[in-house]
């Protein structure tokens, strides 16, 4: 990282940041282009390992993207603020993020309850009772973090 004095290495520092976002971009490979897609995502602190866990349809592009290549980085960034400098004549933003990579995989129907519940944890101050009738219908996926770095300014 070129700014290490913005470098957030502290893993629980890091954890704090991602309980105050609310969007994780994921990053497929396709061929010439990278292919973003912004999710909603809940964490789960497995063996001092962190897993995401999304979901979706249980058909489209981001499907045939990891079942060609596993592979994934992300990032999610919060905390933003316009800073102004009126004797400078400048302006900067403040910002917390976290970047990593890792291995994504669809859920096995057993562990797609679990993996909704985690993420509803990511929006709910308490446990929140949802309908199940979509959950046939709707597919769970998990990222495995390899690595990640945080950075603030």
């Amino acid at each position: 990282m070129r700014r290490s004095d913005r470098e957030i290495t502290d893993k629980k520092e890091m954890i704090e940041i991602i309980k105050k976002c609310d969007v994780c971009r994921i990053v497929l490979n396709d061929e010439d282009y990278p292919y973003i897609v912004p999710l909603n995502f809940g964490m789960d602190i497995q063996d001092e390992g962190i897993v995401f866990y999304f979901h979706g349809a249980t058909e489209g592009k981001k499907y045939d993207l990891i079942r060609k290549n596993n592979k994934a980085t992300f990032e999610m960034d919060c905390s933003h603020q316009l800073v102004m400098d009126d004797k400078k004549m400048s302006c900067t933003m403040k910002y917390e993020s976290i970047i990593g990579r890792g291995h994504i995989e669809i859920v096995s129907e057993e562990e797609k309850m679990k993996g909704l519940e985690i993420l509803m944890k990511q929006y709910h101050q308490e446990d929140f009772q949802f309908g199940t009738a979509i959950v046939p219908n709707t597919n769970v996926f998990k990222l495995t973090v390899e690595e990640m770095t945080g950075k603030r300014r």
